[in-house]
Formats: structure tokens, C-alpha cells, sequence
């Protein structure tokens, strides 16, 4: 019999809805020095600079790789910064345009959307410092284009259904599900490409993907079909390049927990 999913006390979740869509923008990043990271936490901690459309960043540095397709070297942190319905000029122009310090290596810069319905967050959202063995799991996806709506109705009607269950029930921290909206700057030396990265913190000791975990869930959500019939035609439209576990320097991103539609 498939276990299920139990909704954890006190839980209320977020789920970013096709009118809410928020706009991210990316930053892949090379830290070639150790003192860099604590200048990137710096101005990450000082996101209200951006103005009150911005709201807040997340820092993220590489531990480990879980699956790795390509032979491009590893990079050492992600940074997101979160928006409501456009990214400002200003941001840009730090972020991406305006020359970085050299220690500072910027490797890839983009601008994602968030998946309608497969964007979820508890609504009381205040980071995973608190759960020391949860570490934040990131895919980097390619779907290939034929596929592009294929795929966003997949994650809209049973693949966030099914993880917002896993939220709630503190199963896992969020399912943050972003599509590629326009490359701004790509180093010519970056030798990997992707089109859509998912951001879910996870237990990472014994963790095996993502089967285990969302087969119960998938199974309410659509009764004719769990993991396995779902993530099949998942699978024949997509490549995951890269998906690595990672430790969260700054969570800077509480009030995207505020944004959206609310669930009980």
C-alpha cells in the first residue's frame, strides 16, 4: 500500500500561481578567492538596496555533486535574487553589467520565472538554518524545446500538486521550480547550458532522488500513474547536465513566502 502523506501542524504554504509569477534573476559564480564569499554575503544580507520590488536573496555554495552529465568544472556558489514582475535596470546594471571585482568570476547571469503552481514555500518561510541536515538540492535542467509547454503542464498539474504535499507535510523545505527566460551573459569558457533549475532543500544523507519521496504523494495526486508513470515523460524531454548539494550561506528570501496564493 502506498504511504501517505501526513500535512504537518501549523504548516500553510505559498504556491506562486501563473498571476503571481515572479521574476529571479541568477547568478552563477566562481569564487576565486576565500574572502570572496563574505563580500557576496554582504551584499546579498543588504538586498532592500534593490527597492521594494525586490524581494530578497538567497547565496548558496557548492558541496558536492549528486549526478553529473557534463565534464564543465563545478562553479562555487548561485546566487537568487527575487522580484515581483520585473527585474529593475539598477540590478541589472551591479549584477551583471557593471565590471565584478576580480576575485569574482561571474560565469552566468539569467533571468528565470517561476513555474506556474510548482513554485511552493511554507508561507512562515524563514530559511533552513534551522534543520542543520537539510541541504539545498539544485538541478540544472535542459528540456528540450519541442517540449517547453509539455513540460510546464506536467509540473503545473501533478508535479508541484504532489510536492506542495511534501511541504506541507515538512517532507522537504520548498520545491522552487524557475524557467529561463533570457541569458544575459554567459562565459564563453562555460562549457554546460540549462533552461530551467529546481531548488528544493532535502535530507541529504542516503538521499536517492526524488522517487521515493514523491511516489506517495504523486499517487494522490493523480491516481493512474505515480513516480514512475509521471517522471517517464519527464524524463524523455529533459537532461539534468548537473544537480549538486549545497549549503546555504544566506537565506535572505522570507518574503517570497508572503507572495503568491495561500493554502491552508
Amino acid at each position: 500500500m502506498a504511504e501517505s502523506i501526513h500535512p504537518f501542524d501549523g504548516s500553510h504554504l505559498a504556491r506562486i500561481e501563473p498571476g503571481d509569477r515572479l521574476v529571479v534573476l541568477a547568478r552563477t559564480i566562481q569564487a576565486r578567492d576565500p574572502g570572496t564569499e563574505a563580500e557576496l554575503k554582504d551584499r546579498v544580507v543588504n538586498w532592500a538596496r534593490f527597492g521594494e520590488t525586490c524581494l530578497g536573496q538567497a547565496l548558496y555554495r557548492h558541496r558536492s555533486v549528486f549526478r553529473n552529465a557534463s565534464e564543465a568544472a563545478v562553479w562555487s556558489h548561485l546566487e537568487l535574487s527575487y522580484f515581483r514582475n520585473i527585474v529593475p535596470a539598477d540590478a541589472i546594471h551591479e549584477l551583471v553589467v557593471k565590471p565584478q571585482p576580480s576575485e569574482t568570476q561571474l560565469l552566468r547571469a539569467e533571468i528565470l520565472l517561476t513555474t506556474p503552481s510548482a513554485f511552493v514555500l511554507p508561507r512562515n518561510w524563514q530559511g533552513s538554518a534551522d534543520r542543520s541536515e537539510r541541504q539545498a538540492s539544485l538541478e540544472y535542467i535542459e528540456v528540450q524545446f519541442p517540449y517547453l509547454s509539455e513540460y510546464r503542464e506536467i509540473m503545473r498539474k501533478y508535479v508541484g500538486p504532489a510536492a506542495a504535499k511534501l511541504v506541507q507535510a515538512n517532507r522537504i523545505g520548498t520545491f522552487r521550480t524557475m524557467e529561463t527566460a533570457a541569458v544575459l551573459y554567459r562565459d564563453p569558457a562555460l562549457r554546460v547550458d540549462w533552461n530551467q533549475i529546481h531548488l528544493c532543500e532535502v535530507d541529504a544523507d542516503g538521499f536517492n532522488g526524488f522517487g521515493q519521496e514523491f511516489d506517495a504523494a504523486l499517487r494522490e495526486v493523480s491516481p493512474d500513474g505515480g513516480f514512475a508513470a509521471v517522471f517517464a515523460g519527464l524524463d524523455r524531454m529533459r537532461t539534468i547536465p548537473r544537480w549538486t548539494f549545497n549549503d546555504p550561506v544566506v537565506e535572505a528570501d522570507a518574503a517570497v513566502g508572503r507572495e503568491g496564493t495561500a493554502e491552508p
